[in-house]
């Protein structure tokens, strides 16, 4: 049996938007179940991310250890960020980010995997891509701020970071989903039969 997720949208009768933030924000949608009845489901509306799994020569992976505020621990966490602009190209957004946070390019690009990181509550959703054949970037470093000020950055073998997810010591999902789809890629058909790096992504269309 092959299972597929697929679309669907139940009616919805009415909506709001109660909270609006600079880059999200909170919708309140009442929505018609299947018995005919209507609920009301609150959720954060979200751009979508992209999330870099950045493998060098040595098989270690290029972690960054950063402040996050709603969960108040410093967590290892793989490069990520917003897609800032409707419609843009994640694998753009996702060398950006690599560039910025780490000051590193990579000239193998392929998508590691695709998820919705909190269905139930948001409908943010993550390409994480597989980086390879890593080099320093050219030109100046990023000027980073706020919790970015402080981050750390490091390589990490990779059956380190399995451990660690394992042992509950790692809890970052995009390092988590990447880290452990990484290691079922190479136990499958291999790194090189991953999708190409700009493969659709029906959950956030974008042009080439």
């Amino acid at each position: 049996m092959t299972i597929k997720d697929t679309p669907e949208e139940w009616e919805i009768r009415a909506t709001d938007t109660p909270f609006r933030g600079s880059k999200t924000s909170v919708r309140t949608d009442e929505v018609v179940m299947p018995d005919g009845t209507a609920v009301t489901r609150d959720y954060q509306v979200h751009p979508g991310s992209v999330a870099v799994l950045a493998l060098d020569e040595a098989d270690r992976v290029l972690v960054l250890r950063q402040y996050r505020h709603p969960v108040r621990q410093k967590l290892w966490e793989i490069p990520a960020g917003l897609l800032d602009v409707p419609g843009e190209n994640p694998l753009h957004a996702a060398q950006r980010e690599l560039y910025e946070e780490a000051h590193v390019k990579a000239e193998d690009w392929r998508v590691l995997t695709d998820v919705y990181t909190t269905p139930g509550g948001c409908d943010e959703a993550v390409r994480i891509f597989l980086a390879r054949d890593l080099s320093e970037a050219e030109g100046e470093r990023f000027e980073v701020e706020h919790e970015e000020a402080d981050m750390e950055l490091e390589r990490v073998p990779v059956q380190e970071l399995v451990r660690g997810v394992l042992a509950g010591e790692l809890h970052n999902n995009c390092l988590v989903v990447g880290v452990l789809s990484l290691v079922a890629a190479r136990a499958g058909d291999g790194l090189d039969a991953l999708r190409p790096a700009e493969a659709p992504w029906p959950a956030r269309p974008f042009a080439s």
